[in-house]
């Protein structure tokens, strides 16, 4: 194996381990690392703990012990070099004698930038942007997002029928899906921050909001669950049970929903409210990436799946790129983000 196809699937193998962190190291960078031995050989893999405890690339170099010396480090994100609750991960790289450093994606925060000078300056090779897009839309696309604007990144995750129905006239809604996306969707939750509902919502539904497994027991990792709007709550409404932490927001206004959720350290938001909501983060340009499970079937009446995104005419349409679509059991899973100019 040459050296490129060897430094591609120790990349891979980090990014593995930066998914396997989501959901867990909020505020912080989800990240993973690999450390090759002198040889070439894997001798340690760490993925980012827990604010507060190591970063990947310290979890990895423990785990590698003295084989790092003379090794390579590959990085899903350039290694820190400031010293926040931990010290730089850039310092640890060092004092372990690695010789060369390979990493996806230049780390966008100015306080926590800088590794890859302190490296060079130090002699050792420090070299970005291997298998960067699969970083950027993969384990570390929300944290980059938030780390670029201040704002939490949103999905906007909804099912609906072939003729755009998020459910039935009568307003029953369950379920317009199939069980393979429901519990796609499951894992999705399992690794989000928070999950965003309207009061309508929970009136209407009475939703649990929590992230379950396979064998219907709850995940270890609960996201936040967040519902905004004025309207009042039922008593006894299940997204007010001890199975999840949640926050009621008396606010519909998207940016001050975000605003409220960054300061709690958010990152990666799920919005599965109606389409009202839906409609409001659309209209004010708060959408971020969309999650649409489309089943093969028809209503002919009943809500949209979106509501008024301040839409009048065509040339005001909100267009968007499709970066996938699979097939999940009989429904088609299509993942769609912005599109840029030149793209519409």
């Amino acid at each position: 194996m040459n050296e490129r196809a060897r430094l591609e699937r120790a990349m891979r193998a980090a990014l593995a381990l930066s998914e396997s962190a989501r959901g867990w190291t909020s505020p912080n960078p989800p990240v993973g690392a690999v450390i090759l031995d002198a040889k070439g050989v894997v001798a340690g893999q760490g993925a980012t703990q827990p604010p507060g405890g190591p970063h990947a690339e310290v979890v990895a170099l423990r785990h590698a012990g003295q084989r790092a010396r003379g090794g390579t480090a590959v990085v899903t994100l350039e290694p820190c070099a400031h010293h926040g609750r931990t010290p730089p991960c850039a310092e640890a790289l060092l004092a372990a004698g690695v010789r060369a450093v390979y990493y996806a994606v230049a780390d966008p925060n100015p306080v926590a930038g800088g590794g890859v000078r302190a490296l060079l300056a130090a002699g050792v090779r420090a070299e970005g942007g291997l298998l960067a897009g699969e970083a950027e839309t993969g384990p570390l696309r929300a944290w980059l997002h938030y780390a670029r604007t201040g704002r939490p990144h949103v999905t906007w995750k909804y099912a609906a029928t072939l003729d755009g129905r998020s459910a039935a006239a009568d307003g029953t809604s369950r379920w317009i899906s199939g069980p393979e996306s429901r519990a796609e969707v499951h894992t999705v939750r399992a690794k989000a921050d928070a999950i965003v509902v309207g009061t309508g919502t929970v009136r209407a539904d009475d939703p649990a909001l929590t992230a379950r497994t396979a064998g219907g027991r709850l995940a270890d990792h609960q996201p936040l669950r967040v519902v905004v709007g004025t309207g009042a709550l039922p008593d006894g409404a299940r997204v007010l049970d001890a199975a999840a932490p949640t926050v009621v927001l008396r606010t519909r206004d998207p940016d001050a929903v975000l605003t409220e959720l960054a300061g709690r350290g958010v990152v990666d938001v799920l919005l599965e409210g109606g389409p009202r909501l839906a409609g409001g983060f659309a209209a004010a340009g708060r959408i971020d990436r969309i999650l649409a499970f489309v089943a093969p079937a028809l209503l002919g009446a009943g809500p949209a799946a979106l509501g008024d995104a301040g839409v009048s005419t065509i040339t005001e349409a909100h267009r968007w790129a499709v970066e996938g679509v699979t097939m999940s059991g009989n429904d088609v899973r299509i993942s769609a983000v912005p599109a840029r100019a030149g793209e519409e």
